[in-house]
Formats: C-alpha cells, structure tokens, sequence
C-alpha cells in the first residue's frame, strides 16, 4: 500500500493552448478512496493516466510512496488500472485473464492459480473461471477486470469510469460492491467518473475538476453543505442546488415579497467586492412551500393577506414513491427562472398550479457574482 501525490502536476497537449491538466495538487492517503469527478473534457481522466504513466507529465511530479514516477514507465510504477471497456482478451479464459500479468512476470503457475482462486472467491466468479469474455454478463466482465487488478496485488488501484457501459440497475449495486471490496483490500484507490452521484456515495473524498483545474477536494458531506463555489454548488447534489442572482437589502437578500436572512459576514464580503446582488443557492429539499391557504409545516403560520416568498408556476411533477419534486418558473428581476423543489410525496400540487416558496433559515448558500465564490 502507498500514498500517492500530485505535486502541481501538468499536462499540455502537443499543439494545445492551454493545459488538459493545470498544476493539480492533491495528497492521497495510504488506503484512501479518492474520486475524480468533473464534465467531460474537465481533465479526470487525463490526470488518472498521468498517474498510470500513458500520459506525459510537463510540469510538477507525481509521487507513489516514497518514489517519484513522473517519468518511469507504467510497468515500473506498481499499479493496477481498471479501463472503462473492460480490456479483456477474448480467446483467454476468466483464469487466464486474470493470471495473465502474473505470467508475463514469471510466477509460478501453483502461484497463479492459487491467487486467481482466492480473487475469484471474493468477487463471485469461481465458477465462470472456464469460461471466455463473451459467455459473461457486462457486470462479470467488470468483475473479471477487477479480479485481474487484485491478483497482481499493486500499491495503487486506478479506476478508469468502470461502471459505464453497465445499465443502471447493475451500476448501483457495482459500485456498492467495488466500494466495499475496496474497504475490504484497504488498497490506495483513484476513481474517475463523470457520475457525481456515482462520485458522492463511494469516496472517501471527492475531487471535483473543471477545465483541468481542481475546484475543490473534500468529503462528500462537507462538499454538499458547503460547495467551495458556483460549480461544484451546481454541479454536486441532484438535483442540482438552485442557483438565484438576488439584490442585497437590509437584513438579508430580497427574495420574491420576502426578505430573507443571511450571514451579515457574507453580506458585508459581497458589498466589500463592490456586489450590489449575490447568488443564493438553495437545494430542492431546502426549500419551505407556503400553500394556498397560508400553512405549512415549515412555517406554521403564514399572514392571509400577504403572499410569502415566490411565486413558483409548477410546470412538471415527477414522483419516485419516497418523494415528490416541482419543477417549476419563477418571476426573479423580470426573467424567468427555472426551479426545482422537493416536496412531500403525498401532498402534490397539480401542474399549472402556482405554489409560494421561501429558503428555509440556515439552509442557503451565498456566492459572489464577481467571483463566483462562496461568501462566508
């Protein structure tokens, strides 16, 4: 097992203008799960491929251990990588692609054996190791990938979008069952996907990157309660956060016909820039809806005469059993904006029906308008 470190690692194409990857800095712990997550085109893929050795690095290092990789060749470097198409040889055998790099290294075939035995035990697979790639599901093709990265016992694994070609189904229950084994080995893992809820429930911490530079490196719980900034904010969490460019007033921020309260600090960091609005960003569960008759159960009572907060058009309703969610527009600066709102799954409103919401207290996010960072 090993850390691994990148140490303002870069990568620029040949004939490139900018850089695919730019001084990215990330310290790995030994036996951490670490997810690279970002659009496609961000640099995560690039960056996992500096770290196997296919790709060049011109600037910085990258570090496995003690011993600086940058530039040996992947043979040398000790990992195990896991490609998205699964990189199986189709006239070998499951034992055989699993031991096939132990036998290129000159192990001994009781040894082999022994060791694809034990993997295939602890993924499930002893009895297709008789079998060729094409007599395997999409799953147990992935999981013959995985088993042939366990047998070689690497100090890294790196993880190249595995789950993509599988259908949906089989993808939740994979990466539960990569996240576990990975716990289990206590392996030093780097994951990519472009899946940020893939990304949320399997790292130890997630790396979120845009245009090959990395927005913020965190735990998928503090990076949901407190995004570093307007893309990771909009980025992470589905749906996404809700994302509103409102005026600063006094005591708060003028949201439809309510003031809404939030930090003074933030306030007084946005009107430091020279902001004169901000953006409040609010999640679909954070969001309290007022109903026609002036209740809720956020709040208890609502003033008959005066209609609190936003008015919200509900255009679309989509029901997943457990929860409800509005899809809806809102009159915010004279344009439309589009929201979504969570609500309770048993309460409904019909579509065209207009709803009322307002944040719920302590549950916004601020960002400047200049800068695109979070305030406070």
């Amino acid at each position: 097992m090993a850390t691994v470190s990148y140490d303002k690692a870069t990568r620029v194409y040949p004939g490139g203008d900018k850089p695919a990857v730019d001084q990215l800095d990330i310290q790995i712990a030994d036996g951490e799960f670490l997810v690279l997550v970002g659009p496609s085109g961000c640099g995560k893929s690039t960056s996992l491929r500096m770290l196997a050795g296919l790709e060049d690095v011109n600037g910085g290092s990258i570090h496995i251990g003690d011993r600086d990789v940058t530039h040996l060749p992947p043979k040398d470097r000790d990992i195990a990588m896991v490609f998205q198409n699964y990189a199986l040889y189709p006239h070998m055998t499951v034992a055989q692609n699993m031991g096939f790099a132990l036998k290129i290294a000159g192990v001994n075939k009781t040894d082999i054996r022994t060791k694809v035995e034990e993997a295939a035990k602890i993924l499930d697979l002893t009895e297709y190791l008789d079998r060729k790639p094409k007599a395997l599901s999409g799953g147990q093709r992935q999981r013959v990938a995985m088993g042939r990265a366990i047998v070689r016992e690497p100090q890294v694994f790196l993880m190249d979008e595995p789950l993509s070609n599988l259908d949906a189904k089989l993808r939740v229950q994979t990466r539960t069952q990569i996240a576990g084994l990975q716990r289990r080995l206590g392996v030093t893992t780097v994951y990519v996907t472009h899946d940020q809820v893939e990304a949320m429930t399997m790292g130890d911490r997630v790396a979120v990157l845009k245009d090959g530079i990395l927005q913020q490196i965190d735990s998928p719980r503090r990076m949901y309660d407190r995004p570093a900034n307007l893309f990771v904010a909009g980025f992470i969490g589905s749906p996404a956060m809700n994302l509103i460019e409102v005026p600063i007033t006094d005591g708060g921020v003028k949201f439809g016909n309510s003031v809404v309260p939030v930090e003074r600090s933030a306030l007084s960091e946005a009107q430091a820039k020279g902001d004169t609005h901000v953006v409040v960003g609010c999640r679909p569960e954070h969001f309290a809806v007022v109903t026609g008759n002036g209740e809720s159960a956020s709040l208890e009572k609502a003033d008959e005469k005066q209609e609190h907060g936003l008015a919200v058009t509900v255009n679309v309703v989509e029901e997943t059993g457990a929860d409800g969610y509005i899809f809806g527009t809102a009159r915010i600066g004279g344009e439309d904006k589009d929201l979504v709102i969570r609500v309770d799954s048993r309460d409904v409103p019909e579509r065209g029906a207009t709803v009322n919401v307002v944040p719920r207290p302590g549950e916004t996010h601020v960002f400047s308008t200049s800068t695109g960072e979070r305030l406070s």
